[in-house]
């Protein structure tokens, strides 16, 4: 039988409240991963276990004072993603992070989304692919927040296909914007978590922040902005090299999508994976690929995604 052990972290009282998340949650999930009794006297966390266990209960939390620290939230979703990340071998490390407005600070959850973090600030040209519920439209806003907020580009530009509605919005009220809203909600979502619902509505009426269907585009070159696809598997080859081939001087784009979720008529026809495979290696481009292991939803989302992803290698 192992030896049991007692130790003891010292960690300053928010770190601890962090840490430990609501009712003691965060807690539990550590104690479940490794088999270790956590009790939280103040000024720290008493730990006793293995020593195997232990080290992968402490690398857990040391990886979430280190997101603690850096102003970051600590999310359940974030407790999840560490202890799989230890249990794995792997050695979470801090995530990267920027400030942004509202929010206060955006941090990656997984090393996918660091890795995506990092691109977005070196390319001029980035594909997130992935499945739903990764953050590659999340980080993607508030990339583009963060360098509005910071004058590095003039406005922000969110496009994405109205698949349901074949691109032909007249049948819905209100003039563009507002047929456009019902397409954009999780843009709008991300945006008012992000910014505020009171800077957010001053931004769009400036002109600072514009949405519009992929179909809008054409005919437009895009300067000094950042420019986000959203849902780019659902369009087509031709719309996706019209879009791409709006970049202009001091513009940035990124590309967001998820290749098993076409709905098109015609699947064969989306151009997010055409352009992915066309454009892999070029100059200037970087491609960020999701997995479910970086769901960072609910738990059950992760499931979900593996139980179709294992159903469609079997077909």
């Amino acid at each position: 039988m192992s030896r049991v052990i007692d130790e003891f972290i010292a960690l300053p009282e928010p770190i601890q409240a962090a840490i430990c998340g609501a009712n003691a949650r965060h807690v539990a999930l550590i104690e479940n991963a490794f088999s270790v009794l956590i009790e939280t006297p103040g000024g720290g966390l008493a730990l006793r276990g293995a020593a195997k266990s232990l080290t992968g209960a402490k690398a857990v939390i040391d990886s979430l004072a280190d997101r603690a620290r850096s102003g970051a939230e600590v999310a359940e979703s974030d407790v999840r993603m560490a202890i799989g990340a230890v249990r794995s071998g792997d050695k979470p490390g801090a995530a990267r992070s920027m400030p942004m407005g509202k929010r206060g600070v955006v941090a990656a959850k997984t090393a996918a989304q660091a890795n995506y973090l990092e691109m977005l600030s070196q390319y001029e040209l980035v594909f997130g692919v992935g499945p739903a519920g990764t953050g590659k439209t999340y980080l993607a806003v508030a990339h583009g927040a963060n360098m509005l907020l910071r004058g590095e580009v003039d406005r922000l530009v969110v496009t994405r296909p109205a698949v349901e509605a074949g691109e032909r919005l007249g049948f819905l009220p209100g003039d563009l914007t507002e047929k456009v809203d019902p397409y954009m909600a999780p843009v709008w979502e991300a945006l008012t978590d992000l910014l505020g619902a009171e800077q957010l509505r001053r931004r769009r009426e400036k002109g600072e922040i514009e949405v519009a269907p992929i179909a809008f585009m054409r005919g437009r070159t895009l300067s000094h902005a950042f420019v986000i696809v959203d849902e780019a598997q659902n369009a087509s080859r031709l719309q996706m090299k019209m879009v791409l081939t709006r970049l202009g001087e001091g513009a940035r784009m990124v590309v967001t999508g998820d290749p098993s979720q076409v709905d098109l008529l015609n699947p064969r026809d989306s151009g997010l994976s055409h352009a992915v495979g066309l454009l892999d290696g070029v100059k200037g481009v970087g491609i960020s690929r999701f997995s479910a292991e970086d769901v960072v939803r609910h738990p059950l989302v992760e499931r979900i995604v593996r139980a179709y992803d294992a159903d469609s290698n079997r077909t």
